[in-house]
């Protein structure tokens, strides 16, 4: 056993937990970053929001980023009765500060993050899973487990959870619930030989909604594309042949993406996981906190998920400091945590529970720039989760439009709610590959 001492204590070295353990050692703080795999690794969740460009900045990482990032300017949307896809441009964002940002391959971009905090400062510790956590009035006893099988305790002041879909504090406090709003599964794999869109657009990100859900397409920097279908989880029960078979007899389903995909060749495993979306009961406690999909995880139509992760990080830099340095205003600055990360989730949400049904779908497809609402949209979609008032009332004016829009079209609105319900009653689907 070897018995060692830090005052923070991070579990899981993806974007959230790298984050906060650069910004944390950049401080001067003692910190221990623990990834239970080695980097790199293959995850997924490839595409970025602009405004995780300027946490670029702050990490000191844009320049490695751009190295292996794919440009990504907007964001096209193909649906079935609709002849014209949709482009919708950062640039033309109410906010539009960051008019771009990148699809990235998750093992290079995780690694650069991983590699940051190193050099930052953090004890940063591949291939050693946590196997237990005890908080105790002084802080917490981690233990852990290394690739041979030694074991190491450390005496931590302070816990960060950044396990990932692992939710290592969530699952063992009994705080993880299946999202009641929303129940979603997926099959993905990457493809060489997709046909992309042309010129300046070809970083760009296209969703496709078919009859039991929707499909990403992302162009990554290295000639390979990533396809992926988030369906309902009756669909993904169908499913008789290997997942690799599964997924291209769904893509046929949808004629656009499958002429898109016509000289397209498989090149990786696919893999089917279910049990999408979830969230806990709070996102801290006396002596932890809990960041990005260790928090919460909701569908990835919007590409949320690395940025809620990397912006809780910022967040949660500050709040560890104030537990460490003035304990008498701990409880505040979590209660200032909590609200803080679960506003984030929230703006996203109404949006993300509501992508499948008409009402949205058609304001989507059919994008009037009224009272700048089209704009506003695109802000949110930026990664704008903080709006100044006048961006707060457009998106206010644009959910009264989906509302009204789902009024006037009761037959189809009801079918789509009745669905999503049937799917959130569901139990999730258990990860394959092959």
């Amino acid at each position: 056993m070897t018995d060692t001492r830090c005052d923070v204590l991070v579990i899981g070295g993806g974007p959230a937990g790298s984050t906060i353990s650069a910004l944390l050692a950049q401080r001067g703080r003692d910190v221990v970053l623990l990834e239970k795999s080695r980097h790199p690794r293959f995850h997924i969740g490839e595409s970025l929001l602009p405004f995780n460009m300027p946490l670029f900045e702050q990490l000191g990482v844009a320049e490695e980023i751009e190295s292996v990032g794919m440009p990504k300017y907007g964001a096209e949307f193909i649906a079935p009765g609709h002849a014209k896809p949709v482009m919708f441009e950062f640039a033309n964002a109410l906010d539009n500060s960051f008019p771009s940002t990148y699809q990235v391959r998750r093992s290079e971009f995780d690694d650069i993050l991983f590699r940051n905090a190193a050099r930052k400062g953090a004890r940063a510790i591949e291939g050693c899973r946590v196997t237990g956590v005890e908080f105790r009035p002084s802080g917490a006893v981690v233990t852990a487990r290394e690739g041979n099988g030694h074991e190491r305790t450390w005496h931590a002041r302070f816990v960060v959870d950044a396990s990932g879909r692992d939710t290592f504090l969530a699952s063992r406090l009994g705080m993880k619930e299946r999202s009641r709003k929303h129940n979603s599964a997926a099959i993905y794999g990457h493809f060489s030989g997709a046909t992309r869109l042309p010129g300046r657009a070809e970083g760009n990100i296209t969703i496709f909604w078919f009859d039991h859900g929707w499909f990403w397409f992302i162009p990554l920097a290295d000639g390979a594309t990533s396809v992926g279908a988030v369906c309902w989880p009756h669909y993904l029960k169908t499913r008789k042949a290997s997942p690799g078979q599964f997924l291209l007899d769904t893509i046929a389903l949808c004629p656009a993406l499958s002429e898109r995909m016509r000289d397209a060749k498989l090149i990786s495993p696919v893999t089917a996981t279910g049990n999408y979306s979830y969230s806990t009961s709070r996102a801290s406690g006396e002596g932890y906190i809990l960041l990005g999909d260790a928090y919460a995880f909701i569908d990835p139509v919007f590409s949320t998920g690395v940025f809620l992760a990397m912006r809780g990080a910022f967040v949660g830099a500050d709040t560890v400091e104030t537990c460490l340095d003035h304990p008498r205003q701990a409880r505040r600055a979590l209660d200032a945590y909590d609200a803080s990360v679960h506003s984030g989730i929230q703006i996203f949400s109404w949006f993300i529970y509501r992508v499948t049904t008409p009402g949205l779908r058609d304001i989507f497809m059919n994008p009037s720039n009224w009272f700048q609402l089209r704009d506003a949209l695109l802000s949110v979609l930026a990664g704008n989760i903080f709006p100044r008032r006048r961006l707060g009332t457009k998106i206010l004016v644009l959910k009264a439009l989906y509302y009204a829009a789902s009024a006037c079209n009761l037959r189809k609105s009801w079918v789509a709610w009745r669905k999503r319900g049937q799917a959130t009653r569901e139990p999730g689907i258990e990860t394959t590959a092959a």
